[in-house]
């Protein structure tokens, strides 16, 4: 008799992973691959990053913290929002989480019951929707439009409960976003939260691409309201996504339920990450340097993309992507997604990933390579398209 397969299991997958599987594949037969479709940093961790770990494996034991994180990083991630945004969050609401993708497990598990709804900008990031299902929750995609970036807005939110008759118990909001790089204006986002505060609606605000943006400054929601659930993450600007180390800023209400859900999921966050994270807001200048690279590999790609035949391209206001529209060149992103590594050596992610209904005319190019990486991107674009 065959055995029982979960249906939780049974979502969809994270093409951009599939995506990078297909690229390892080429680089293991020998062929070289430009990497513009992960939002991977190509730089190591910050020096000093480097050297807190290192002293802290010749010191440390490396064993189990608290399940909320180790007291001094939560300390310094408070810092941190006094120090970037003048906002005054109370250590007490922090939690260290293992990675971005372990603190939207746990906000979500707390914040929402099986059958809930909660809405998401469509295109976005997919796990918002993959995670969602997994656990029950009902994922309401709002497809939104190039006039607000792509972002939700007070009105997309009416339009949805409208339209269903049901009501709205969550909003997911990333700012900058991904795949597009937008963000959210502050007086945006402050409409967005009293609506969603005043119709009992909880706010998940996803805050992992701050500090990555180009001549504007997002606003924290932590700031804003405390009843928000902020996301935020080592990951992009500090150059560390494999130490699997990110953080939130919650609700008191919810503390207690995520330090139990947390002690049981995970025991606590990566010893050796937490320490080294300690370093992390020290070393503002080699991010900051980051962030300039990035802003060139942009500058780069907005101007010459488009003689590759990639005219109508999203620009960003943070992150590492540009959104591209690609219906003059294909109606099926995947498969041209697929041919342009086998023929080129250029991997990028089909919009598929990011919106699974118009999807087909779009796709995502990652500028968080190195310059020159950028540059013979566009050299074999422009030869294989011609």
């Amino acid at each position: 008799m065959a055995l029982k397969v979960a249906a939780r299991g049974r979502i969809d997958p994270f093409i951009v992973m599939e995506v990078m599987r297909a690229a390892a594949e080429r680089a293991a037969s020998g062929a070289d691959v430009v990497h513009l479709e992960v939002g991977q940093p190509s730089t190591r961790a910050p020096r000093k990053v480097l050297e807190a770990a290192k002293a802290a494996l010749d010191t440390d034991l490396i064993g189990y913290t608290l399940a909320l994180g180790i007291p001094q990083l939560r300390e310094r991630i408070a810092r941190h929002y006094r120090e970037f945004y003048g906002a005054a969050v109370p250590a007490e609401r922090i939690v260290v989480t293992t990675g971005s993708s372990g603190g939207f497990l746990l906000s979500f598990l707390t914040a929402f019951a099986p059958g809930d709804r909660v809405a998401l900008a469509s295109p976005g990031y997919p796990c918002y929707r993959n995670i969602l299902t997994a656990l029950g929750i009902e994922p309401v995609i709002v497809p939104m439009e190039a006039e607000t970036k792509f972002q939700p807005n007070v009105a997309a939110l009416e339009r949805v409960q409208r339209e269903s008759g049901r009501k709205l118990d969550g909003l997911i909001v990333a700012s900058p976003s991904n795949p597009v790089g937008a963000v959210v204006p502050e007086a945006e986002l402050r409409a967005l939260m009293a609506y969603c505060r005043e119709r009992g609606i909880r706010f998940v605000s996803d805050e992992i691409y701050h500090g990555i943006t180009y001549g504007v400054d997002p606003a924290t929601a932590a700031a804003i309201d405390e009843q928000a659930i902020v996301i935020n993450s080592f990951s992009k600007y500090f150059s560390m996504t494999g130490w699997r180390l990110g953080w939130m800023v919650v609700p008191a209400d919810l503390l207690q339920p995520i330090e139990r859900l947390a002690q049981n999921l995970f025991i606590s966050p990566p010893t050796l990450s937490q320490y080294a994270g300690l370093a992390a807001f020290d070393a503002q200048d080699e991010c900051r340097a980051n962030v300039r690279r990035y802003a060139d590999n942009r500058a780069l790609l907005l101007n010459e993309l488009p003689g590759a035949g990639f005219d109508k391209l999203i620009a960003t206001d943070g992150a590492f992507y540009i959104y591209a529209d690609v219906a003059r060149l294909t109606n099926d992103s995947v498969d041209f997604c697929r041919r342009m590594l086998l023929e080129t050596g250029v991997a990028a992610t089909p919009g598929v990933d990011f919106d699974a209904e118009r999807g087909r005319a779009t796709m995502r190019f990652s500028f968080a390579g190195s310059t020159a990486d950028m540059a013979e991107a566009v050299k074999r674009l422009k030869a294989w398209r011609k």
